[in-house]
């Protein structure tokens, strides 16, 4: 990595502990609702973050399995409930989109250990976020349609949406097409820098839905 990706990365983990520490500190206006469980999320996540930063110091582990097998599966089931169930009242939908993801790990371990093809990586994260594409798209369609359309920047929803638009939507086709990329470095590096910029302006939006969003909003 550059000089530049590496202070991104370091203020990537910074804007998660951002967005952790709003979420504590906004803990009265958020105990009595479902975003209790985003703020635990939040705080979860940057926990595993710094587990997968410095806990090779201290203990033998896979990081790779760590990350690929637990942390973003979790992420991505989270944010399938938190639209699905919580925001778009369809639990059908939440139960299909996350059985469709889970079960997208048996063609890729087959094909990976088949075949040993690396690209194969990118399968599960690429297919999760193809299908949280999908919810937020019908988020963004919820919150035009809503009565509360000229107060949308007190929507929490509002901010995570944007969010997780930059980060998960916008970077879908650079783990799609990750190693096709790494193959032309000026092009690779370029969207891996907004990989990471994307990554802290998400964390930062979650922060500002603690900070402006109101319950009474979606």
């Amino acid at each position: 990595m550059t000089d530049f990706q590496i202070l991104l990365q370091s203020c990537m983990g910074l804007s998660e502990g951002i967005a952790a520490l709003a979420s504590i500190l906004y803990f009265k206006s958020i105990k009595k609702s479902h975003y209790l469980y985003f703020s635990l999320f939040l705080i979860f996540i940057f926990c595993c973050e710094m587990f997968g930063k410095f806990a090779d110091q201290y203990v033998s582990y896979s990081k790779i399995s760590f990350f690929n097998y637990f942390v973003i599966p979790l992420e991505f089931i989270f944010f399938y409930w938190l639209y699905a169930w919580k925001s778009l009242n369809k639990k059908n939908l939440f139960f299909i989109f996350t059985s469709l993801y889970l079960l997208s790990f048996i063609p890729h371990e087959l094909y990976f250990n088949v075949l040993k093809n690396k690209v194969i990586y990118s399968f599960t994260y690429t297919f999760g976020s193809f299908l949280l594409m999908f919810l937020v798209v019908m988020e963004y369609y919820k919150q035009i349609n809503s009565d509360n359309i000229l107060h949308f920047a007190k929507n929490r929803m509002f901010y995570i949406n944007i969010g997780v638009t930059l980060f998960y939507i916008g970077t879908l086709p650079f783990w799609a097409f990750y190693f096709q990329l790494y193959e032309h470095r000026e092009i690779w590096d370029i969207y891996f820098s907004y990989f990471l910029i994307s990554g802290i302006m998400m964390y930062l939006l979650f922060a500002s839905s603690f900070i402006w969003g109101k319950q009474n909003y979606s």
